[in-house]
């Protein structure tokens, strides 16, 4: 069975590892071989990477900021994401490329050019075959993120940052909808994970035969 790689973006409190678990717990009743991973942080270098991207309290640039992500995402690729869809596992992700167009580009206001470019290092050529956008305001996601509790360094950055990071997203969307898919994230959570059931299904192989 070749595998697939499929990615949840969306901004801060969209739903994503909510949605993550739902369609894991359907493909492994399925009889899916899956793997579930996260950007930034899906690999042991990563987890180092994670840490100064989202709980340092050293002042950080954003150049410094997309060239860790570009470096979480490069080892990643090699280690985790890679392997699994080689070896025919369906990936879930959350997060990959999108992110760092929405959240640095848009968002930072970086070169969009420069970070397609970086993308296109980091990943050598391992594209989703289905991104799912999560959408929400982003009044809604502030109200799930204070919810929580304590907000990490990207989360804190402020109301106009997040709705360029939405802008974005959408932009992106508008730009080539060919593998990327808006879901509202607002439905119920059940709702919700029907509606991306439905999407999914038909970019999946045959389930394995012993699956029954």
């Amino acid at each position: 069975m070749s595998g697939r790689l499929i990615v949840f973006e969306g901004i801060e409190g969209a739903g994503k590892t909510t949605q993550i678990r739902h369609l894991q717990a359907h493909l492994e009743t399925l009889g899916y071989p899956v793997l579930t991973t996260y950007e930034p942080g899906g690999t042991a270098l990563g987890q180092q990477l994670r840490a100064m991207l989202l709980h340092t309290t050293q002042p950080l640039s954003d150049c410094t900021e997309l060239l860790l992500y570009a470096a979480d995402r490069a080892a990643h690729v090699d280690h985790v994401l890679r392997p699994a869809v080689t070896q025919g596992q369906i990936v879930l992700c959350d997060r990959y490329t999108d992110s760092t167009l929405a959240y640095q580009g848009y968002g930072r206001g970086l070169d969009l050019a420069t970070i397609t470019s970086l993308n296109q290092i980091a990943t050598a050529g391992l594209v989703p075959d289905l991104t799912l956008w999560l959408d929400i305001p982003v009044d809604v996601g502030f109200a799930r993120l204070h919810s929580r509790g304590r907000l990490d360094r990207v989360e804190a950055a402020g109301r106009a940052f997040h709705e360029r990071v939405r802008r974005g997203y959408t932009a992106l969307w508008q730009a080539d909808p060919s593998y990327r898919q808006r879901l509202e994230g607002t439905l119920p959570e059940l709702d919700l994970a029907a509606a991306i059931w439905q999407v999914v299904q038909p970019h999946l192989p045959l389930p394995p035969a012993d699956s029954n």
